[in-house]
């Protein structure tokens, strides 16, 4: 049987267990990618999944279907993410920089067809300097950032994820692009 989200979530609210494995097969590989991306580890966002779906779990009933269920997942995660974003900030603890391929797979959708060497220089170092520029922006710019760039989420599912108005999250992404140029401008200047 296909269910949409609302029917699984429904069914799950109910009791029925395979309804929510049904949610967790679906979701868990787009929760894996944002918690990477808003940790840069893969430990702490498998585990960032676990805890993500537990809670939708345990928090099944208060799911009321004003937004897409996939929005609601995105807060929950994003909220766990930056939690342990803080735990760890407090501990001082630091992040190594990640620069594998699933991190670059942007690099993949944006480049030409046939990269000459200068493109292919270029995009190497635009990825060394990616993510520690996503590490200099807020909690709330990266993760709308990350929710509208890499996951492709609209403004309205930002708004919801973050619990803020469309204006709001839309200027927040703003201000992320806007400090990312700024970041990236070395690369940018050189490639000219």
């Amino acid at each position: 049987m296909e269910w949409t989200d609302a029917a699984a979530a429904d069914e799950a609210r109910k009791g029925n267990q395979y309804a929510f494995r049904v949610l967790v097969e679906r979701h868990s590989h787009a929760l894996f990618r944002l918690a990477y991306r808003m940790t840069a580890n893969e430990q702490d966002a498998e585990d960032l999944v676990q805890e993500t779906f537990l809670r939708a779990y345990k928090q099944i009933a208060r799911f009321d279907g004003r937004a897409a269920f996939s929005t609601w997942l995105y807060r929950i995660c994003s909220n766990c993410s930056l939690d342990l974003l803080r735990v760890k900030k407090n501990r001082n603890e630091h992040q190594p920089f990640v620069n594998d391929d699933e991190s670059m797979h942007w690099l993949d959708r944006v480049a030409a067809p046939g990269p000459n060497p200068e493109r292919l220089t270029q995009s190497g170092q635009i990825a060394s300097m990616l993510e520690p520029a996503l590490k200099k922006l807020s909690d709330m710019e990266r993760t709308a950032f990350i929710l509208r760039h890499y996951e492709g989420c609209d403004i309205e599912q930002i708004a919801c994820t973050l619990g803020v108005h469309a204006n709001a999250a839309k200027h927040t992404v703003f201000r992320a692009v806007q400090k990312l140029r700024r970041e990236l401008e070395p690369v940018r200047s050189a490639a000219k």
